[in-house]
């Protein structure tokens, strides 16, 4: 299958475009002006029931709706686009909007970039005390974008809000002087997106360099679900394959971290095969998702799909909360219902398929489990523990917040039982401090 990508300069020619009202095209390209477009024929041909369009999850999440802009955002785009404004007008205001959607939550850009000889390394982010994160600079894109995905300012076009690093180098000369350091994890975008003979440079230097600490090389991708053909007939597909197992022959533990985030994305003998043509180089694919209003939101929805990623050999990670970012409004759930539907879906399938954890909310202090609603002296509070911590001792701590329906994150929620604060936000607050930041609006509501 050859790819074939539609953004907004295409759309219309879309064969599939028929089955739009102009209304719902309006509201795609209104929309689309704020928050990024791009699918392929592989999701509108194979994934997108047209039928159940506008209905369809598939839909949902790769092309822009209205309600994804706040109403007085809608209204402002709208009445530019009617008024017959030019394209830089439109983007004026498109970015205006787009800094007021808090671009990157968890204060990725003031709190996680590592040093290295005095100078900050802007493509990569050191949050956690083993992992690395690394955003090689041509991967900075997708086979298709997800309309709920936290980076959409990668495929904005506003350069300050991107994360991108060529400095293979300068990743292997940080990992040798931080010994704590056992995993780097590509990311983007999409890694996947590049050329295998491009991802050899970021991933061969690490091998090469023989980094004992190095044990764990992850990459995160979406193309297993929107363009398996990258592993299948893609012209360098046997050249990206054989990079993995270079990996395993260098003693290094591969994981693929697949993004997948409903039932139907696992249909079919593309994607099917694409998952064992890796698993044969001794990769293991770990899957993730948040959990997503309008589009998985129900514990049968999330049973089914474990399920199936387990028959195809797959291991389940994780459960996020949607991030405090871009379109969250529209497509979060209250924490204890991402509880409820992640309880139900647990109990309902069998032991194998319970290596998934969460839900989870990655924020300023770290991964936040939701545990679940506990009773305590005729008192309803929300159970929490760290699966992650600025801190590492702040991992696996429990701690308790006052019960709230309708909280979407961990701001929204006030200690319990007449704490203050809770047990990590001095600490915080000071390593923050030592880092020249003031506490930011995620820390000020606590």
């Amino acid at each position: 299958m050859k790819y074939k990508s539609y953004t907004m300069s295409n759309l219309r020619s879309m064969p599939q475009i028929k089955h739009l009202s102009d209304e719902q095209i309006r509201a795609i390209e209104i929309v689309g002006s704020v928050l990024p477009f791009k699918t392929n024929n592989y999701v509108t041909d194979h994934l997108i029931d047209w039928s159940k369009v506008p209905d369809d999850p598939i839909f949902i999440m790769t092309f822009p709706q209205k309600d994804m802009l706040l109403p007085h955002h809608y209204r402002r785009m709208e009445s530019l686009f009617e008024s017959g404004a030019d394209k830089s007008e439109i983007n004026t205001l498109a970015n205006e909007i787009r800094h007021q959607l808090n671009p990157h939550p968890a204060g990725q850009r003031e709190h996680n970039i590592p040093v290295l000889g005095g100078e900050k390394l802007r493509g990569l982010q050191h949050k956690y005390r083993e992992t690395v994160l690394f955003f090689p600079s041509q991967g900075q894109t997708c086979h298709a974008y997800c309309t709920f995905c936290f980076r959409w300012p990668q495929f904005v076009g506003m350069d300050e809000l991107k994360f991108a690093s060529r400095e293979s180098q300068s990743l292997v000369q940080y990992i040798s002087e931080h010994p704590e350091v056992t995993d780097v994890l590509f990311t983007g975008g999409d890694p996947l997106v590049m050329k295998a003979r491009i991802l050899s440079t970021y991933i061969r230097p690490l091998l090469e360099s023989n980094l004992s600490n190095l044990r764990n090389i992850r990459i995160g991708t979406k193309a297993l679900a929107y363009w398996p053909y990258r592993f299948l007939t893609d012209d360098d597909a046997v050249e990206l394959l054989n990079l993995f197992r270079e990996v395993k022959q260098a003693g290094k533990h591969l994981a693929f971290m697949a993004h997948f985030n409903h039932p139907v994305e696992l249909e079919g003998s593309a994607v099917k095969d694409a998952i064992g043509r890796i698993l044969e180089t001794g990769a293991v694919i770990r899957t993730q998702s948040p959990v997503l209003r309008h589009i998985n939101n129900s514990p049968e929805v999330w049973a089914d799909m474990l399920r199936r990623q387990v028959a195809l050999d797959c291991i389940p990670y994780y459960m996020f909360i949607a991030r405090d970012t871009g379109a969250q409004h529209y497509f979060s759930v209250p924490l204890v219902e991402a509880w409820r539907i992640f309880r139900q879906a647990y109990q309902s399938v069998s032991g194998i398929c319970r290596t998934v954890r969460g839900p989870s909310m990655s924020c300023v202090p770290g991964k936040v489990q939701i545990l679940g609603v506990a009773e305590i002296q005729g008192r309803k509070a929300l159970t929490f523990r760290m699966i992650q911590g600025r801190n590492p001792d702040w991992v696996a701590r429990p701690f308790f917040a006052e019960y709230d329906e309708n909280a979407t994150w961990y701001t929204d929620l006030k200690p319990a039982f007449g704490e203050a604060k809770f047990f990590f936000q001095d600490e915080l607050d000071a390593i923050l401090k030592a880092e020249g930041i003031e506490a930011d609006y995620e820390l000020a509501v606590v």
